[in-house]
């Protein structure tokens, strides 16, 4: 089995959702990811750029009172709203089972 599909199978399992084999999704058409409440799709790359993870180490550095650390990717002169938020797959799983 690819990497990238076991990547998919292990993500569908700790947000509840299901993956959707490539053979039942064309480009674009459907998510990676079957999820009742998210259009969930899965990149799975070698390495993470070495500044996202020191600006999520950062966010979870400052953690007070058990709230999920988030980062806010922001490219300049784009509108904010078009904005990226990132958390950690284990936060924002438990945060949906209602852990947080």
């Amino acid at each position: 089995m690819k990497d990238w599909k076991a990547c998919e199978r292990k993500v569908a399992a700790l947000l509840g959702g299901r993956r959707i084999p490539v053979s039942g999704r064309g480009r674009g058409d459907n998510p990676d990811i079957h999820h009742e409440l998210f259009s969930i799709e899965v990149k799975s790359r070698k390495t993470i750029p070495a500044w996202l993870e020191d600006a999520m180490r950062q966010a979870e550095a400052s953690v007070k009172d058990g709230r999920l650390p988030v980062v806010v990717l922001h490219q300049d002169w784009a509108p904010y709203a078009e904005s990226l938020v990132v958390l950690r797959l284990d936060d924002f799983a438990g945060y949906l089972k209602g852990e947080s």
